[in-house]
């Protein structure tokens, strides 16, 4: 027999702090999921029932489902006025998101890349407008568009849609990271212009930032409720969720907008899914590579 024993291999201690961390982290994260997303599925349930199924059965599971029915009804209803309040909110998040996005762009770059007096105080004035709520500026600008007769229209929602001091701020910041100034320099001796360079080169650069800012915009917009409700009077202008709320004050009277409210409700989600779903990939993958390049 040889003297000396073979010695096993020795296995490296498992790390279980770190695979502890990593469950919790994973149920925190099912948690959250399931306490957001269970109010969509309860939407997604309730769009299939009628009144007396919404009101007389189980909340969390199907009663007779007509879906398609129902959704029929929801936009056939009143000669298809929430296909119009539809074509309003994407009209008013689209537009308004698109514009307030390239603007943002602008301001971001030029705080970020030129020397100016006052520089500073005009970022400062952007701060404060990241802090002061939206509802709070509502009647002031009712009152300013009632002046110049643009109340009750189409301007009257879009044109304080386009202002996003958030987005001015996130752009400036990401200006600052992802525009090198020795790029710029080189345009700038090749000859091309400022509007060349900030059309063909900084918003490429800058796309992760205005994706999110776009996203954000876009989100706001579309679920913004008090601003339309101080701006508008003409029911045919009004965006989806004011338009629903109207349809939910009118149901005691007639109990089928109940339903009606719900299955609008469930259509107002689809554009915000689907947006997010098309532009997460350019927006994950757009902040990595600015994460790898900084």
């Amino acid at each position: 027999m040889s003297s000396t024993l073979a010695t096993r291999p020795s296995t490296p201690p498992t790390n279980r702090p770190a695979a502890r961390y990593r469950i919790l982290t994973a149920a925190a994260l099912a948690v959250a999921a399931v306490y957001f997303l269970v109010p969509v599925y309860w939407l997604a349930v309730s769009a299939t029932k009628d009144t007396p199924g919404l009101f007389g059965s189980f909340g969390l599971w199907f009663h007779d489902p007509h879906p398609l029915r129902y959704l029929r009804a929801v936009l056939t209803y009143q000669d298809g006025v929430f296909v119009r309040w539809f074509a309003n909110s994407l009209l008013y998040a689209g537009a308004g998101a698109v514009i307030a996005t390239l603007l943002s762009a602008a301001a971001g770059y030029a705080l970020a890349t030129f020397r100016f007096p006052g520089r500073g105080a005009v970022l400062n004035v952007v701060l404060a407008g990241v802090l002061v709520p939206a509802t709070a500026l509502a009647l002031p600008l009712y009152f300013l568009f009632a002046a110049v007769g643009l109340a009750d229209s189409y301007a009257a929602v879009l044109i304080p849609s386009v202002v996003s001091p958030f987005g001015v701020y996130l752009c400036r910041i990401y200006a600052d990271a992802a525009v090198p100034a020795s790029l710029l320099e080189a345009a700038r001796l090749d000859g091309a212009g400022e509007g060349r360079i900030f059309g063909g080169l900084v918003l490429r650069l800058m796309s992760p930032a205005l994706v999110t800012v776009f996203l954000f915009q876009f989100v706001h917009i579309w679920n913004n409720f008090f601003l339309p409700l101080v701006m508008l009077n003409d029911s045919t202008l009004y965006p989806i969720q004011l338009g629903l709320t109207q349809w939910l004050g009118y149901a005691d009277r007639q109990p089928v907008l109940y339903q009606y409210t719900v299955g609008g409700a469930l259509l107002s989600v689809v554009p915000l899914m689907v947006l997010m779903g098309v532009l997460q990939r350019y927006w994950r993958g757009g902040l990595a590579d600015g994460s790898l390049k900084a």
